[in-house]
Formats: C-alpha cells, sequence, structure tokens
C-alpha cells in the first residue's frame, strides 16, 4: 500500500468529517482529523460549502484523489446525490456533487465516491474485528439503517443471497420498508406513541438502564424484528461474522442480545454466527474510504 497521506470526507446526516489517511498495512493511521456540523435542511449551496470548507482544513497534496464516504440514495459512479423525502439533503437531489467539489477545490485530482456503510465495513475487514473473514455483512445503525455484504473485500450488490442493491433499508418487513420498524425515527415514534414523551434513542437507551420498562419494551422489540429481518439475508450470503457500527452501537450491550434473539428465532442455527461491535467505530469509514481513493487513482 501507498505511504502517502490520501485526503477523505465522511459525510453524515448532521456533519462532515475530513481527514487524512495513511493506509500502511501495518499500522494505518488517520490524521489531521476535523469535524464540523452541516445541516440536513441546508441549501445545496450550504451544503457544498460545508463539505469543501472542511476539506480545505487538512493538508491535502495537489493533485490528490479524494475518498468521499456519503450515505444514499446516491450514484457513486458518476458523483451524483438523489436524496428526497428521506429526512436529509434534500436540496442535492439530482445535483453533480463531483463536478461541485471539483469547483470548489480546484486542485483535487478527483473524488471517489463510496457508501458511508461499505466505507465501514470494508475499513473493519482491512484493518478491524472483520479482518481474515472472506464474508462479511456490516450494519450501521444510525438515522437508519445502512449495510454492505462483502466477500473478499468486494461488496455484493446483486442476486439471491443479498437485499436489493444489498441496502438493508430496501429489505421489507410486515409488508413495509423495515425501516417503518426499526429505525431511529420508529423507536422515537413507538416510544411516543405509548407514553406520549417524544425521547430520542439515545436516552432511550438510558431510560432502558434506568428501569423504564416501557423504553426497554420498545427497544427489545425493535431490535428482536431486525434480527428477523435480517436473518435470512445473513443465511443466504453465508455470512462469516456480521460487524455493527453507527451511533446506536454504542449501545450494543443493551440491545445486541434482542437482535440475537430475533435471528435465532427466525433461522436457529444463526446461534453460532459471529457478531461484533466494530474495532475502529469512529476511523473505519474514514479508512474504507481511502481504500477507495487509492483504488481509484491506480485505475
Amino acid at each position: 500500500m501507498t505511504h502517502e497521506p490520501v485526503p477523505v470526507l465522511e459525510v453524515g446526516g448532521t456533519h462532515v468529517t475530513a481527514a487524512l489517511v495513511d493506509l500502511r498495512q501495518d499500522a494505518p493511521t488517520v490524521t489531521a482529523t476535523v469535524r464540523t456540523s452541516l445541516a440536513h435542511d441546508g441549501s445545496a449551496a450550504q451544503l457544498l460549502d460545508g463539505l469543501a470548507e472542511a476539506a480545505r482544513s487538512v493538508a491535502a497534496g495537489p493533485g490528490s484523489v479524494w475518498g468521499v464516504a456519503v450515505p444514499g440514495p446516491f450514484d457513486y459512479a458518476a458523483g451524483v446525490a438523489w436524496y428526497r423525502d428521506v429526512g436529509k439533503f434534500d436540496s442535492l437531489y439530482g445535483v453533480d456533487v463531483g463536478a461541485e467539489l471539483a469547483e470548489r477545490l480546484p486542485d483535487a485530482g478527483g473524488f471517489a465516491f463510496v457508501n458511508d456503510a461499505e466505507a465501514f465495513t470494508s475499513g473493519e475487514w482491512a484493518f478491524g474485528v472483520a479482518k481474515g473473514h472472506e464474508r462479511v455483512v456490516g450494519i450501521t445503525l444510525g438515522t437508519g439503517i445502512g449495510s454492505t455484504f462483502l466477500e473478499s473485500g468486494k461488496a455484493v450488490r446483486v442476486g439471491p443471497s443479498v437485499p436489493p442493491e444489498g441496502r438493508a433499508d430496501l429489505v421489507r418487513y410486515a409488508d413495509a420498508p423495515l425501516e417503518e420498524t426499526i429505525s431511529r425515527r420508529a423507536l422515537v415514534a413507538r416510544y411516543e406513541g405509548l407514553t406520549g414523551t417524544r425521547r430520542d434513542v439515545a436516552e432511550l437507551a438510558e431510560l432502558a438502564r434506568s428501569g423504564d420498562a416501557v423504553a426497554a419494551r420498545v427497544l427489545d422489540e425493535g431490535f428482536a424484528h431486525l434480527g428477523r429481518a435480517l436473518a435470512p439475508w445473513f443465511t443466504s450470503f453465508a455470512a462469516g461474522i456480521v460487524v455493527v457500527g453507527g451511533s446506536m452501537s454504542a449501545s450494543w450491550d443493551l440491545f445486541g442480545p434482542s437482535v440475537r434473539r430475533g435471528m435465532v428465532e427466525a433461522v436457529p442455527a444463526l446461534e453460532e454466527l459471529p457478531m461484533a461491535v466494530a474495532r475502529r467505530p469512529v476511523q473505519a469509514p474514514l479508512l474504507g474510504a481511502a481504500l477507495t481513493a487509492r483504488d481509484a487513482a491506480r485505475r
């Protein structure tokens, strides 16, 4: 692997992180990390300016190819955003993000876009808890549900062994999209419907830990449904390990057993499937984005 640092951006629903990544295989490092806020409902110009400002905060070499991890829906090959009615970045619908960034960052050598869940899973496969596994499923739990099915480090997006486009959010469960049952908004709505009080997921986790039976029930039921919904895909893909990341993974000790219970209820053989929280939960998407940029620069 190259020892030249690779500049990367990792875009979340409310933030962007810029960094330089040294991809030395024996000791990959992430340096010059800068995280800034993004207004998910901002104008296209505000969002693009925010990305460019973050990028300018790190000392990327002239001509460097940037790795950019972004959530979908997004045309990663073309660099075009297709967000609509997903609760974030609607103003970027149809915008050529690659071309807009090139105008704002004229010294860049190009931009290689990758799905954020795929970047996370690739980073964990190359340098984290999934290293050495041939078939890896990465699940990111945040605002929604992200997923990647990796075979020998390459994303599998088509075929009978994976969901449509390899995306867990396109799985249907109980005759509805999975995120209607298990997502940040679904959990918040469920608790509010039972109590009349609106609490975010982090607050629900705290309440459950402190003995709130309703919060515990909402989380347990929701994540058991997640296990049931994804169990057939873990089986058909013959996953060797499932790696969990995203903001909700900080409470994996609380709801991980619920996911496992749902999985085993659906497919008893999954009792032995290894599941692990990411070893590099913050760095993994940055490492995966750097791997994407490195590969693009070599083509």
